[in-house]
């Protein structure tokens, strides 16, 4: 009967470390994402020069990267409402920044697809991501953002 007790705790403590290494695994990691959120909210606003609040990050959460695309209107507007520019931030957090590795334009009111992107840059012209290959007829400019470090 002792040595079944002992085999039964001794189980019931293997869970719980197994748990609590679980558990803070999970914080350590959502911590980081949080972080990583704020890094490219800021990266967003200085390389682009815009102060605003509305942009959206999409997370490469089937690949486990840090690679994340963040997009924002180029004039002000609601969200979604005008032209966007998306960054595709890859990399660490350095100084609350991460590097852009390139970017392209979204067509207002459209959902972030191939066929509604133009004016690729860096990664993503090389990997073919836009399909517009002209502006649509009334958006605006283009300009050039730098690709590295903002």
């Amino acid at each position: 009967m002792g040595s079944l007790r002992l085999a039964e705790t001794t189980l019931l403590i293997l869970v719980g470390v197994l748990l609590a290494v679980a558990t803070v695994n999970d914080v350590v990691r959502q911590t980081h994402v949080n972080h990583r959120l704020v890094a490219d909210l800021r990266t967003w606003r200085v390389a682009t020069g815009h102060a605003y609040h509305n942009v959206n990050t999409e997370q490469d959460v089937k690949g486990h990267t840090t690679r994340d695309v963040v997009c924002g209107n180029v004039s002000p507007g609601g969200p979604d409402e005008r032209a966007q520019l998306c960054l595709v931030l890859v990399g660490p957090t350095i100084d609350a920044t991460r590097s852009v590795s390139g970017g392209y334009y979204l067509i207002a009111k459209a959902i972030d697809e191939r066929r509604n992107r133009y004016a690729c840059f860096g990664a993503p012209a090389g990997a073919g991501l836009c399909g517009l290959g002209s502006p649509p007829a009334g958006s605006p400019p283009a300009p050039p953002v730098r690709v590295g470090r903002p």
